[in-house]
């Protein structure tokens, strides 16, 4: 469907409010959202039960936001330019901070459906409910990182980050969801089932059965939804970091010459505005940073390169965790292909093998060569996938062809082919800038920065 004749037909979207109801296996949270003309949406969250205080004004705080973020998801379908917020108070300030997320987390999402607008026109968001006093900061005491883990090389490169810092035992994980992955990392790094939190989140299939019938689809700021989760989570458990993993990488651009990038909320820019809001509107306690910030995603590649150990329960493929599929390699996408390509460089072609079956590197498709060139910037835009940096992407290539004629291994076949392209004439005599990299831009408490020196200097180039 257009997204001209949508926004006509369907001009108001409400965020009506929430329920909150204690079950045996947690307290539920069921949220009311309306495409008005349309349908209603009723997603939910099951939080595990460890003390919650219903009458916590910061819990209800974080509640409400929670919901501002997942709204976004139902009103993509059809983008409707008004939404009403009848169950909470927003403050200008805060309208402006909410549009921003939305507007540029869903920056692939208007790029890859053709939606021709700005952060003035895209939305108006009116707020019906009565303006209150600024809650008051949390006096609740606070200790040790809540650490999410995903189940991708990057997750686990922070849980061994944190592993050389502090008191371990009074770091938590967190998991929106199961998925094997994640769980069997977080038992490796010596964390036991109750040391971690896992709240679960349902989406309403209604989206779905609106996609079908061509209602508008697309990427929307999971990772901001990370945010609140993961913050609220530590806020439940007592916890006073949220250690994410977000590299350098992600500021960059997924399209070239735009501010279009898959991840968003993933970026810097959103860490410091994220961190700022809980400071100023949910005055938890929660420091949000993430620990990887100062690293390029090859080094992240280099370290997790030595944690043998994982090598064979991690997973960082989407469609691999899509429909029927569950926590798998596809083999056929390019996050499967980036991840093979960034560790190229430090494991052997049969390593390589040992972990996804196959090198990928070694396809002749159409399908992958496409993606291989568009990782390595030969076209408008990278995949629109967590993916590294065109730089640092090359400059992969180029050191795994180094070292394997070095070896007097033969050259796969994308790396043949890559040899023949301008980007390896660009990119093949660069020095290796990443050594030694440490972006000092980032929001780490002073005393954890020497940690995440330490496991960079310990790479293996």
């Amino acid at each position: 469907m257009e997204y001209n004749e949508l926004i006509r037909k369907y001009p108001e979207f409400i965020y009506h409010g929430y329920d909150i109801t204690e079950q045996d296996n947690g307290i539920k949270v069921v949220y009311h959202f309306e495409t008005v003309g349309l349908t209603e949406f009723h997603p939910y969250w099951i939080l595990p039960e460890t003390g919650i205080d219903r009458n916590d004004l910061v819990f209800e705080e974080f509640i409400f936001s929670l919901g501002m973020v997942e709204l976004v998801s139902y009103w993509k379908a059809a983008c409707p330019p008004l939404v009403r917020v009848e169950c909470g108070y927003l403050s200008d300030e805060q309208i402006e901070w909410w549009k921003k997320l939305y507007y540029h987390g869903l920056g692939e999402f208007f790029y890859t459906n053709g939606v021709d607008t700005d952060m003035k026109r895209f939305m108006t968001i009116e707020t019906a409910g009565v303006e209150r006093k600024r809650t008051v900061a949390s006096k609740k005491k606070l200790s040790g990182c809540m650490i999410p883990v995903g189940g991708g090389k990057d997750s686990i490169v922070s849980l061994h980050v944190l592993s050389q810092y502090g008191n371990t035992q009074d770091n938590m994980c967190f998991m929106m969801n199961h998925r094997n992955s994640a769980f069997a990392s977080a038992l490796l790094a010596g964390y036991r089932p109750e040391d971690i939190y896992r709240p679960k989140r349902y989406l309403d299939r209604t989206i779905v059965e609106l996609n079908k019938q061509g209602f508008l689809n697309g990427h929307t700021p999971l990772s901001a939804l990370i945010a609140f989760a993961a913050s609220m989570s530590a806020y439940i458990c007592g916890k006073k970091y949220v250690a994410l993993s977000n590299e350098s990488s992600a500021n960059e651009a997924s399209v070239a010459g735009s501010d279009v990038n898959h991840q968003y909320s993933k970026s810097f820019e959103f860490e410091k505005d994220f961190a700022e809001y809980l400071n100023k509107f949910i005055p938890c306690g929660v420091k949000y940073f993430s620990l990887l910030r100062p690293l390029s995603e090859i080094q992240i590649a280099a370290i997790f390169a030595e944690l043998k150990e994982y090598h064979p329960v991690f997973r960082s493929c989407n469609a691999g965790n899509a429909g029927t599929k569950f926590d798998t390699w596809c083999l056929d996408c390019s996050k499967c292909l980036f991840v093979v390509m960034i560790l190229s460089p430090f494991l052997s072609d049969d390593e390589i093998k040992d972990i996804f079956r196959i090198n990928l590197l070694n396809s002749g498709s159409d399908k992958m060569k496409g993606y291989f060139e568009q990782l390595i910037g030969l076209h408008e835009s990278k995949p629109f996938e967590c993916v590294g940096s065109v730089d640092e992407i090359n400059f992969a290539m180029c050191l795994a062809i180094s070292k394997r004629l070095a070896r007097g291994d033969k050259l796969p076949y994308l790396l043949e082919y890559y040899m023949t392209t301008p980007a390896y004439q660009k990119y093949k005599d660069s020095p290796n800038i990443y050594a030694d990299y440490f972006d000092e831009v980032n929001l780490i408490p002073e005393d954890m920065k020497q940690c995440v020196r330490d496991c960079a200097k310990s790479c293996k180039w």
